[in-house]
């Protein structure tokens, strides 16, 4: 049975998920803790569906001008076979996602369930945290997202599975990936930020799909003002996320990572 939920925890709840999906911090792992720490009954199923909705409705608005030069040069591309830098950038999201899709077949037998253990979200945010630091030190940050080869691709796609687990961050690890492959920070959240794109859409159809098969009763009002948090939400963290990222650099959210692993570690060993 679906819970009740009250105006806090939607509240909470939707303005955890838009500000943590496209941070390098991992929403799931937080929307996972969250009946942890407060003693709340997990959100279920519609919830999760309208603020994934409302994330990817954010992502999409706001690259709206490069989606539609990457549609439109991708479509072109397979009548011309001329390539232009927008229709490869649309050629290696879609690649990208491939191993993502992989893992997640291969994870969708329980196994899923049973990483979803706040040690194991603890273990996971402060060692993808260290990565995440030692990439923007090192990395040199030289290169554009349209400058990426086949190769750059399925690293970055296969980082992009290791997100499947809770804590990883699939921001996280994309950006980790691409720094170490010396794209600037913001070309790396830039790149990251439409390789969610399809992520967020098939976890999306996949939630909506189990959705259809309950028979619980909809909270609607809950799933509406869900969806308009997590969008708003969001789309203000891609805006400032971009505009800052080349000024503090992602130190920041590294230590966030360390004290939230730390603080997992207190409260669950």
């Amino acid at each position: 049975m679906q819970p009740t939920l009250d105006w806090i925890q939607i509240t909470f709840l939707a303005l955890i998920q838009g500000l943590t999906e496209f941070l390098p911090i991992s929403s799931s792992g937080h929307l996972i803790l969250m009946p942890h720490l407060f003693g709340w009954p997990d959100q279920g199923l519609a919830f999760d569906v309208a603020v994934h909705i409302g994330t990817l409705s954010a992502v999409l608005f706001y690259f709206r001008h490069d989606i539609w030069l990457m549609t439109r040069d991708w479509s072109t591309s397979l009548i011309t076979r001329q390539p232009t830098s927008n229709s490869r950038l649309a050629w290696w999201v879609i690649f990208a996602t491939l191993p993502a899709i992989g893992f997640g077949l291969l994870i969708n037998n329980g196994l899923e369930e049973q990483l979803r253990d706040p040690l194991i979200i603890a273990a996971t945010t402060i060692g993808f945290g260290v990565l995440l630091w030692w990439s923007d030190v090192k990395g040199k940050r030289i290169r554009d997202e349209y400058s990426l080869s086949f190769k750059d691709i399925a690293i970055i796609g296969g980082a992009q599975a290791l997100a499947l687990i809770p804590g990883t961050s699939r921001s996280g690890i994309t950006i980790t990936a691409a720094l170490m492959l010396g794209l600037t920070r913001e070309a790396a959240a830039r790149f990251s930020f439409l390789l969610s794109i399809p992520v967020i859409l098939g976890a999306g159809l996949l939630k909506t799909r189990d959705l259809m098969e309950s028979t619980d009763p909809v909270q609607w009002q809950a799933l509406i003002g869900g969806t308009l948090l997590s969008a708003v939400s969001a789309y203000i963290v891609i805006a400032l996320f971009l505009k800052w990222i080349n000024r503090i650099g992602m130190a920041p959210f590294a230590w966030y990572r360390f004290a939230l692993g730390g603080l997992l570690i207190y409260l669950f060993w």
